[in-house]
């Protein structure tokens, strides 16, 4: 499997990675024992970075995560580990940001304490307080280093520009974003800001929350769903417009002979050598879809016939409501 480097100095991981928020119900029931045989087939498969928050099942994922390690002898030097912190809510019971020393370190402590473990490899700040100036958030974030709580920090959904402010504070592993071939924002700009600065780029909803797979939610679980059933690209007449352009991908990917999930994965690996996809799952069928992905090299023909079937803005609708569109920074 192709690897590549988790910050500057960082480790050397599998280019590879689990997104755990499928552990927590998120796009459809789980259990803990289904979220153990999908880790168990990734670290078999030569997967070693997971990546969870604490706001995932409200701690469930991080449990489930946690439970495993315990059932394993060795299973803390099997997995390289990530979780985040920063989203809570106000006195009224609303979603803010809290960036503050107090509030990490605590929600820090407390991942820890679900995960079993004493430090975490990699730690994010989930969501951007807006008025807190992101240098004084690197600062507290490099005391948690000096602290030994964790090896390496990043940030989530956060702009190029912001990620400079930081780094030329203290170097900054990580900054997870949304990216795939249906969600390319991240080209204008903050691809290029982190392989410059040596920032790993960890891609999360890479197979475009089921519509880079071959089998696409259905309209059942969409609606059923708190966060599908309003994401605009979800919502009628977008949803049948999305899957109608999507086939040409599904056909694409069926004539050569690779899952259309893992066709996705290979898509993005092709896009850097800094670059991390995160999918998640609940099964493990679909985990060995999209690992087929890292085992294929895509030629130009290749990525240009991918291009013709799904240009860049092929998408109908955005890729969050206003609601959910709270928190992540906008930069173009």
């Amino acid at each position: 499997m192709k690897t590549m480097r988790m910050g500057q100095g960082g480790p050397e991981l599998p280019a590879f990675g689990i997104g755990a928020m499928s552990f927590a119900d998120f796009y459809g029931e789980t259990t803990e024992a289904n979220s153990h045989a999908v880790l168990d087939a990734a670290v078999e498969a030569g997967v070693r970075h997971v990546d969870t928050s604490n706001v995932y099942g409200m701690g469930r994922s991080e449990k489930a995560i946690g439970s495993w390690l315990k059932a394993r002898s060795g299973g803390r030097e099997m997995l390289h580990i990530a979780t985040k912190a920063g989203i809570t809510k106000d006195a009224a019971g609303k979603r803010c940001y809290d960036n503050s020393p107090e509030h990490l370190e605590a929600e820090l402590d407390g991942s820890l304490k679900r995960l079993g473990v004493e430090q975490v490899d990699l730690f994010y700040v989930h969501r951007r307080e807006q008025a807190r100036p992101i240098e004084e958030v690197t600062q507290t974030l490099a005391g948690l280093v000096k602290k030994g709580k964790i090896a390496a920090f990043g940030f989530s959904e956060i702009a190029p520009s912001s990620l400079r402010r930081a780094a030329a504070v203290h170097p900054v592993a990580a900054v997870q974003s949304e990216y795939s071939l249906q969600t390319r924002i991240v080209e204008l700009g903050l691809v290029q800001a982190c392989a410059e600065l040596g920032t790993a780029l960890v891609a999360f909803s890479p197979v475009g929350r089921s519509l880079l797979t071959d089998h696409p939610l259905s309209r059942e679980a969409v609606a059923a769903s708190a966060f599908m059933s309003v994401n605009p690209r979800f919502v009628e007449p977008n949803l049948t417009a999305n899957l109608a352009i999507t086939d040409k991908f599904r056909a694409l990917a069926a004539e050569m002979r690779v899952p259309a999930a893992g066709l996705s994965i290979a898509w993005l690996l092709s896009r850097g050598e800094h670059i991390i996809p995160i999918p998640g799952t609940r099964s493990v069928d679909h985990l060995r879809e999209l690992l087929a992905g890292t085992k294929i090299t895509l030629s130009a023909t290749d990525l240009a016939r991918i291009e013709e079937v799904l240009p860049v803005g092929w998408a109908h609708g955005d890729r969050y409501s206003a609601a959910q569109a709270n928190g992540p920074e906008s930069y173009s």
